[in-house]
C-alpha cells in the first residue's frame, strides 16, 4: 500500500461543498492528488469552509489547504505541483475519462444516485443514502449524524434519509433557514454575524430572509443566485462559536475519514 501511495494516486472527489471538501481535505492531506468536481454555480452554504467557492472567487483556503478554480482539466497537473488542490465545473464527471483516477468519491449528497457507476473506476465510494453497495459502488461511508457517522459500509446501504437536519446545540431544523419564495438571493449579512432570531439575513425578490434562532451564522449561499421557494439558504450554529465558521466541521471530518479508509482498504 505504501509503495502504491508514493506515485500519488489521482482520486475525483464529485461534490465540492462543505462536507466534500472534507474529504478532499483528509485525501489530500493523506497523498493523493485530488481533483474536485462541481456544479457551475453550486448553492454552497459553508462557504468559508468549502472548495467550491474557487469557482466563484477564483481560489480558496480551507484551514492549510489552496483550492485553484481551474478551466480545463490539462491545468490539474500544475495545480497539484503546488501542493494544491483543483476545482473544476464538470457536473457529469467528464475528467475521470481523461485522468483515469484510481478512485471516484461521490460526495454530492443528492439523496439519490444522479450518475455514479460502479464501474466509474477501480475504486468507487459514495457518502449518505441512495446507493447499494455492489451495484452503484464498492462502499458506502454513512453521512448521518450519531453513532454510525463516518463507517464504512461494505454491504447494503446508508441509513435512509430523514428529511431533519441533524441536531447541533439542540436545535436541528430550527437552524436552517429557507428562502421565502422563488426569485434571486441578496445578502444583508455574512458568515461569522451573531444573529437573532427574527432577525433579516437577506432577502430573495425583496422578500425578506429571517433568522430562525439566535446564534451566529454559520453559512450562506452567494449573493445573485437564482433560488425556489423553501430551498435550505443559509444555517446558523446555536453554539455560537464563530471560529466553527472558519475550520472544518467534526462531521465533514468524520466523512473524510471514512472515505480514506474505503479507499486504502480497496486499494490493498
Amino acid at each position: 500500500m505504501i509503495a502504491k501511495l508514493i506515485t500519488r494516486p489521482i482520486v475525483i472527489v464529485k461534490g465540492a461543498g462543505d462536507l466534500g471538501t472534507g474529504v478532499a481535505y483528509r485525501l489530500h492531506r493523506a497523498g493523493f492528488r485530488v481533483l474536485c468536481t462541481d456544479l457551475p454555480q453550486p448553492l454552497v452554504i459553508r462557504r468559508t469552509v468549502a472548495f467550491a467557492s474557487a469557482l466563484f472567487d477564483g481560489h480558496m483556503t480551507v484551514e492549510d489547504v489552496r483550492a485553484e478554480h481551474i478551466r480545463h482539466i490539462d491545468e490539474a497537473d500544475a495545480v497539484w505541483q503546488c501542493n494544491c488542490v483543483p476545482v473544476i465545473i464538470d457536473p457529469v464527471c467528464q475528467s475521470r475519462s481523461q485522468l483515469q483516477p484510481i478512485a471516484i468519491i461521490d460526495c454530492i449528497l443528492a439523496k439519490r444516485n444522479t450518475g455514479t457507476n460502479l464501474t466509474d473506476a477501480p475504486i468507487v465510494v459514495t457518502c449518505g443514502p441512495g446507493f447499494t453497495v455492489g451495484q452503484d459502488c464498492h462502499a458506502i461511508v454513512e453521512t448521518m449524524r450519531g453513532h454510525h457517522l463516518g463507517r464504512v459500509i461494505r454491504r447494503g446501504t446508508a441509513l435512509p434519509n430523514t428529511g431533519v437536519p441533524g441536531e447541533i446545540g439542540g436545535h436541528s431544523a430550527q437552524r436552517v433557514v429557507r428562502a421565502p419564495c422563488d426569485g434571486t438571493f441578496k445578502s444583508c449579512s455574512k458568515i461569522g454575524d451573531t444573529v437573532t432570531q427574527g432577525q433579516i439575513l437577506a432577502t430573495v425578490n425583496n422578500s425578506p430572509v429571517f433568522a430562525t434562532i439566535n446564534g451566529v451564522l454559520r453559512g450562506i449561499i452567494y449573493d445573485g443566485l437564482t433560488v425556489n421557494q423553501s430551498l435550505k439558504v443559509a444555517d446558523i450554529d446555536p453554539r455560537a462559536e464563530v471560529s466553527h465558521c472558519f475550520s472544518i466541521s467534526d462531521k465533514a471530518l468524520a466523512i473524510g475519514g471514512g472515505v480514506l479508509e474505503a479507499v486504502l482498504s480497496l486499494l490493498t
